[in-house]
């Protein structure tokens, strides 16, 4: 593996590859998975040809930081910490999967996306704009884009194994996974979403808004997948914040602002990106890895 080049595909012979998402590839290690985060990055629903240095690096970090920090309140689906050996038999991978790889229980995931939104940005905005609502909760009037909401609202939605997640309102959750797992998601996502947003804003980012994944496991519900990173969340610089316009962030906005000039109909196959997008975009990443842990990313 040549030093600081983006890792796109993985081939680990003799696993069974379960699931490959636009970012993430899944293995069966019989009781556990593996999740392997590459630094694919994609944009418009579109995978970019080529990505983003240790990216993936990053998101895993991330993930391993706040399940340390949020404990057991909820349980997680990992299995082994950061810097927990690896299993013999992920030995001879060790070196793609230092960083970027975990290992978690299998848990059988819930059919709705757990969004919690501080601020009205993204979809909300947009439909606030039309309704003074959100997914059917209704909100002041007078708010402008990125207003910060007078308190956190959970706003489900519907996955979508391509393109982009649907906006339901908690009734339709309900419909879907039952009152009392939809009413324990909303309550366990807004409970890490408030102490995610006070601890992120001490050290200077804005959680704006997040996704969470839940799974049932054993029949309780535990915290799945990836959490806060810059992936499933919203970060904004809070010494940048000014509401009523678009806030810089801390994701993909050096690469949708780039793709944004082209004459391109975002569609599939998409451009390549240009090195100067490819290194603004990692920087990013990783000063939002940085201000959040207080560590530097690990010389390669």
């Amino acid at each position: 593996m040549v030093k600081n080049e983006p890792v796109l595909n993985f081939d680990l012979p003799g696993l069974k590859r379960v699931k490959s998402g636009k970012v993430r590839e899944i293995f069966d290690l019989g009781d556990t998975l593996l999740f392997v985060a590459t630094d694919r990055i994609s944009a418009f629903d579109c995978v970019m040809p080529n990505g983003i240095p240790r990216k993936g690096e990053v998101l895993t970090r991330i993930s391993h930081f706040w399940f340390d920090l949020l404990a057991e309140i909820p349980p997680n689906h990992r299995r082994l910490r950061e810097n927990d050996p690896l299993p013999a038999a992920l030995a001879p991978f060790s070196a793609l999967l230092n960083g970027r790889s975990m290992i978690v229980e299998k848990a059988q995931p819930l059919a709705i996306e757990c969004v919690v939104r501080g601020y009205l940005a993204g979809s909300g905005w947009k439909e606030y704009q039309k309704n003074k609502s959100v997914c059917g909760i209704a909100l002041p009037a007078g708010l402008v884009e990125s207003s910060e909401l007078p308190e956190p609202i959970f706003t489900p939605a519907t996955k979508a194994e391509s393109g982009h997640d649907e906006n339901i309102s908690y009734s339709e959750a309900e419909n879907i996974v039952g009152k009392d797992i939809a009413a324990e998601a909303r309550r366990l996502s807004l409970a890490i979403y408030q102490f995610a947003r006070a601890y992120a804003r001490e050290r200077g980012i804005i959680i704006a808004d997040t996704k969470f994944e839940f799974g049932l496991l054993h029949g309780k519900l535990i915290l799945i997948d990836e959490v806060l990173t810059p992936d499933s969340s919203r970060f904004w610089p809070a010494d940048q914040y000014t509401p009523g316009r678009i806030q810089p962030s801390f994701d993909k906005q050096f690469v949708r602002d780039y793709l944004e000039t082209l004459d391109w109909d975002k569609t599939p196959p998409a451009p390549a990106l240009p090195p100067e997008v490819v290194a603004r975009t990692q920087a990013k990443y990783q000063e939002a890895y940085e201000l959040l842990t207080g560590r530097q990313l690990p010389a390669l």
